[in-house]
């Protein structure tokens, strides 16, 4: 199981990220693709008609969200946390940390935060 650790800067502020990774009418806009989305903790969230699934754990509005994505026959709980900091010129400063993603699945995962999770939501606040 590996880590992924990484900062994005998005040309949004801090509540229109907050609201592009949780209200599910505007994750479809970015995304393409049909989304399960609820700020309640507890509640199943699925992404990429499905491609991704997981539980939503913890919300601070326009600050922080925190995840357990699942992924089939791992028993260790993967992680995914994004912090939200307000940067210059109504920018934000993404910190994501994503914990036990399998091995095999790592190389995947890192490229795929970098261009369709937030390389798309740069292209969607840069298109605005």
């Amino acid at each position: 199981m590996k880590d992924f650790k990484k900062y994005y800067t998005l040309p949004a502020t801090p509540d229109e990220v907050y609201l592009a990774l949780t209200n599910p009418l505007t994750l479809e806009l970015w995304t393409g693709e049909e989304a399960e989305m609820s700020t309640e903790p507890g509640s199943e969230f699925s992404l990429w008609g499905g491609s991704i699934c997981g539980r939503n754990l913890a919300f601070e509005p326009d600050k922080k969200i925190v995840q357990q994505w699942y992924f089939e026959g791992e028993s260790d709980n993967s992680i995914v946390t994004i912090k939200l900091h307000p940067g210059k010129n109504n920018t934000t400063s993404v910190e994501l940390r994503h914990t036990n993603i399998p091995n095999k699945e790592y190389d995947d995962f890192a490229s795929g935060w970098d261009e369709y999770y937030f390389g798309a939501l740069q292209n969607f606040f840069s298109n605005d």
